[in-house]
């Protein structure tokens, strides 16, 4: 990508509930505001809960039709669309700051937006004129996801907005819950907070054994992993102790805490 200065865009780590988010009261709004307060981006790399691949792959450069990567819904949710552009500097960025000779970049032209990218970006940027590249998550350790997002962290000076999409709190059993938030996803949701709000990133790394409820908050983990990239980019930065929740509350009982560093 240009070396021409940019502004250092910040980190993101958002929920991105699944597609009826579009017909929520509240949190739309809150995902518009914002991205109204941040400096607009040159291009934005999304790291999704939903697509796991080893090695790390990046996903089409070009535009092509979104994964619709959920069953069950109401007929419209499948032909909501998101052309953003392609992203093909941003690609090639990702390939040299990732790629060495022991750790494989893969190309995926095919593979186009999931659920965890393009739900939140509808909201977030509707106009869809902004490029968006998309990669895997290589792994759920976080301790190397952490790495991945320090490798990726100069992005951030050449204008790149770097997400990581979740869910703070990601058990469907909350679906079934009656009587309110499910207390497991308050607790860990408190606790999370508690942790982000003092760098706690030696408990956020150990999150299964060390936080309150952690394994009812995420039976498995990939929610919450993309936040690991996120702190990744931060570190670099020396912005752990900046971070600020944006959004927080609930949504069918699960945490739709989402944050920003920088």
């Amino acid at each position: 990508m240009s070396a021409v200065a940019q502004e250092r865009m910040p980190a993101l780590y958002l929920s991105h509930g699944a597609p009826p988010l579009a017909d929520d009261p509240i949190w739309p709004g809150e995902l518009a505001a914002w991205s109204a307060g941040l400096p607009r981006p040159k291009a934005i790399l999304m790291v999704s809960a939903h697509w796991e691949e080893a090695p790390l792959a990046i996903g089409a450069i070009e535009t092509v039709p979104l994964v619709y990567d959920f069953w069950g819904f109401p007929e419209h949710y499948y032909k909501v669309t998101y052309a953003a552009p392609g992203a093909p500097e941003l690609a090639e960025s990702v390939r040299k700051l990732l790629r060495t000779p022991g750790t494989p970049v893969q190309n995926v032209p095919d593979r186009g937006l999931d659920h965890g990218a393009y739900v939140p970006l509808v909201e977030m940027f509707p106009e869809a004129d902004i490029p968006v590249l998309q990669i895997s998550m290589p792994t759920l350790d976080p301790v190397r996801l952490m790495e991945i997002g320090r490798k990726l962290a100069p992005l951030r000076d050449e204008g790149v907005l770097i997400v990581g999409s979740g869910f703070f709190t990601h058990n469907l059993a909350a679906l079934r819950h009656e009587g309110g938030v499910p207390g497991w996803s308050a607790e860990f949701d408190d606790w999370g907070r508690r942790a982000l709000e003092s760098a706690d990133v030696d408990a956020l790394l150990d999150f299964l054994r060390k936080s309150p409820a952690g394994r009812l908050a995420h039976p498995r983990t990939e929610h919450f992993a993309p936040l690991f990239v996120t702190l990744g980019a931060a570190d670099v930065a020396g912005e752990l102790g900046e971070q600020k929740s944006v959004i927080d509350g609930f949504w069918f009982g699960m945490a739709k805490r989402s944050v920003q560093f920088g």
